[in-house]
């Protein structure tokens, strides 16, 4: 998902997510990556990697069920991030915006939006993409456990393919939560 004719806002962001998209390409052919717990006595090998078994998030058709057509999220997630980065200026017509609630809430649309291009697209640069912000996602969460909605905190979600089914918990939670932050 990028290129020359990918809008700049649904690129993922250089530092730390194109580490996190670096160590996450071959996540779903059951490689670890540097950020999964170490194999060995305590962790033993027999165990299926990046299984992301016993976490209960929701499936995408019920994740997704009330999220807006792709077209209709590719333009307000692009919005949202003119408005984050200062391209464009915030509607003012509510109370003023948590920096971070708000910051929170476009990772959140972003990588809920790459994963849902993924899912219709899965070839090796939408799930990369949709990997990739879904790392920043939980980089973010980790930060602000406080935000977190879901019953399970990011790292819990750490055996998974890749952050994807985290992705897809919060932002059930999100929507049931009448989406806050936007």
């Amino acid at each position: 998902m990028t290129g020359p004719d990918v809008p700049h806002g649904l690129r993922p962001a250089a530092g730390a997510g194109t580490a996190a998209q670096r160590r996450v390409t071959g996540g779903s052919c059951g490689a670890w990556s540097r950020d999964d717990p170490p194999r060995g006595p305590s962790r033993p090998s027999s165990r299926a990697p990046n299984s992301g078994e016993g976490i209960s998030a929701p499936p995408p058709h019920e994740a997704y069920a009330n999220a807006p057509d792709l077209r209709r999220e590719i333009h307000q997630v692009l919005a949202l991030g003119a408005e984050r980065d200062g391209r464009q200026a915030r509607h003012v017509t509510g109370p003023p915006v948590d920096v971070t609630v708000a910051e929170r809430t476009w990772r959140l649309r972003q990588a809920a939006l790459m994963d849902r291009m993924a899912l219709d697209d899965p070839g090796p640069g939408p799930i990369a993409a949709a990997a990739a912000t879904a790392e920043q996602l939980a980089l973010l969460d980790r930060s602000h456990p406080e935000l977190v909605a879901g019953p399970h905190h990011p790292d819990a979600i750490a055996l998974a393919p890749s952050r994807r089914l985290y992705v897809r918990q919060e932002y059930a939670a999100w929507t049931a939560a009448r989406r806050p932050g936007t």
